[in-house]
């Protein structure tokens, strides 16, 4: 039996198919279509996931979609109409703003109840932050654990606390919205002058070398004195609750900033800001934790949602709360709701054992050697043909040890927001410059944004303390005293690192790499980062990444068994006879 989960409609749609073997497949829409969050139906995205598992519609019994939009706009109404005798326009104006978003996503289900070319499959609407509950629990090792779920907004809700046990969920608690850390995540980002819903990772990493002087001032906007969970307080908000947030004079004036302009305009007063803000997000998370933990007797904890795709808060909640251990969803955001939804079918509605734990993300597209090949000749591409896997692997090593920043283009896509070994830019980290490189020529990004570290897993604990969860990056690793002058140009405050241990169980390949790369070298690490150009999804189709490689200062890729190249690299003086080049 099949079922596909379809992530909430709004944005970052994705889907995800699941079989009695496991995930078959998943997906992000935007991936497929190369545009940046994409909402809205993930045909593409079911296409693929279909042709992946090699069946049609009628295979399909069930579907799931991650959100219930008439369900929402209820509580959202409700929220409104309670402000409405103090800020009576704003309130109309976002009522009426609602309905038209909920109207898009009703016909959004309507059609998707259509897509089936059967009568069989049936097409189920689930509760948002229960998906995201689902996505976490489900993925994880765990019998039984606290599941928290936070996020900007999701059916009216902002949070979760609930009880996994075996193939069941239980809710303890939702946190209704607008009580929401990521929210005000998002609007703090902008006061900051980035982005909001696109630059939160750009807050996350500048807190990392702020102070958080304005730490009680966050404390008391976000919580209340006695509940450690969210609530925030009126006094520094404008009336109203506006989509993109006015803060109250008292907000700017307790942190320094002219309420005038409302944007931060000085270095060091952002960085404090977000330090600020970041710390008050891990106290705020990790005592509701603790609560619910004394409240339920659980020893481990599942995080899902928005919020933690925030590798710094995940970190900070591992060292704050009692837990023995920790798992978050390394697709943390609203794409993760597409396994949470298939998740919550197979296992609450459907009955069906738990499945293994979670162990790889490469659960997208795959292309052949034959496939890469025609559009290489396609677009008239020099490149070197590898007959061996050893081969390949001592090519890449050698323009890794040459300082050459190198393309790395193997097996299935990677679902969720980070490349982890499949779709990479690769790069040694005792490479001259290799930073500046990296963030200049390539990546064209802010300095204080992080590249992570790659170790095996066999390695990683005589280098680092970490916890599981950076096998999917999703947290940070602390560099061990003895090693710091190994990763100078790495570490951020306090000796941490951002970190991806590698096991030979979730990427035999890329193991394999950094194995033979560490035996010439102080350790088995590599620079790793995601194989894309500024502001687009990670590469997935073979032109794809031909693209980006010619549109960046990336030296080489390697795609397949095929080594491109922008003009000739001599490997090695048997190069001619395990390699084939061709314009």
């Amino acid at each position: 039996m099949y079922v596909l989960g379809l992530s909430a409609l709004r944005h970052d749609s994705a889907a995800a198919l699941l079989s009695s073997d496991g995930i078959c497949a998943a997906i992000e829409e935007s991936k497929l279509t190369r545009e940046t969050a994409a909402g809205g139906i993930p045909r593409q995205a079911i296409q693929f996931c279909l042709q992946q598992a090699g069946i049609a519609w009628k295979d399909v019994a069930w579907v799931g979609v991650a959100s219930r939009p008439v369900r929402s706009w209820a509580r959202q109404t409700w929220i409104r109409l309670k402000a409405l005798p103090v800020a009576p326009v704003s309130s109309a104006y976002y009522i009426s703003r609602a309905l038209g978003q909920q109207s898009h996503e009703v016909n959004f289900h309507r059609q998707i109840r259509h897509l089936p070319q059967n009568l069989v499959t049936r097409v189920v609407e689930l509760e948002h932050h229960l998906c995201h509950a689902a996505s976490a629990f489900f993925a994880s090792p765990y019998e039984r654990a606290l599941v928290l779920t936070m996020d900007e907004e999701g059916d009216g809700w902002a949070g979760l606390a609930a009880l996994g046990e075996g193939t069941a969920l239980r809710p303890l608690r939702m946190t209704p919205f607008p009580h929401s850390l990521a929210w005000i995540y998002s609007q703090v980002t902008d006061v900051l002058g980035f982005r909001r819903h696109k630059d939160e990772h750009k807050t996350q990493w500048l807190s990392m070398g702020g102070t958080p002087v304005f730490l009680d001032v966050f404390l008391d906007m976000l919580r209340g004195t006695k509940d450690p969970f969210p609530r925030l307080n009126r006094r520094y908000f404008a009336r109203g609750y506006a989509g993109r947030v006015s803060f109250s004079h008292e907000f700017y004036r307790r942190i320094g900033i002219d309420p005038a302009s409302g944007i931060a305009t000085d270095d060091d007063q952002k960085r404090q800001v977000a330090a600020s803000l970041q710390e008050a997000c891990a106290v705020i998370v990790s005592d509701a934790a603790e609560l619910m933990r004394k409240k339920t007797g659980a020893r481990h904890l599942c995080l899902a949602g928005g919020l933690f795709q925030n590798g710094p808060l995940v970190a900070a909640v591992e060292q704050k709360t009692s837990f023995d251990e920790v798992f978050v969803h390394p697709a943390a955001g609203n794409t993760g709701t597409a396994l949470g939804a298939a998740q919550s079918l197979w296992h609450t509605q459907l009955g069906r054992a738990r499945m293994a734990p979670l162990s790889t993300l490469a659960l997208g597209p795959e292309y052949s050697n034959e496939e890469i090949k025609k559009v290489l000749h396609n677009c008239k591409a020099y490149y070197h043909w590898f007959d061996s896997t050893e081969h390949k692997l001592d090519a890449v090593i050698q323009l890794l040890r040459k300082g050459k920043i190198v393309g790395w283009y193997q097996g299935r896509t990677e679902f969720g927001p980070r490349a982890l070994g499949n779709r990479s830019l690769l790069a040694s980290p005792w490479a001259p410059h290799v930073r500046e490189n990296l963030n200049d020529y390539i990546k064209h990004r802010e300095w204080f944004r992080p590249f992570a570290i790659a170790v095996l897993e066999e390695d990683a604990p005589r280098h680092f303390e970490f916890s599981p969860s950076t096998r999917f990056m999703a947290s940070l690793g602390r560099v061990r005293a003895e090693s710091r002058s190994l990763l100078e140009s790495f570490l951020l405050p306090g000796g941490h690192v951002r970190l991806h241990v590698v096991t030979r169980q979730s990427n035999a390949l890329f193991w394999e790499l950094l194995k033979r790369f560490g035996r010439g070298e102080q350790a088995p690490f590599l620079v790793n980062t995601s194989f894309n150009l500024f502001g687009e999804p990670l590469v997935v189709t073979p032109r794809d990444a031909l693209r980006s490689y010619y549109s960046s200062g990336v030296d080489a890729m390697m795609i397949g068994n095929f080594l491109v190249s922008k003009d000739a690299i001599r490997l090695y003086p048997q190069e001619e006879a395990a390699s084939e080049a061709s314009g």
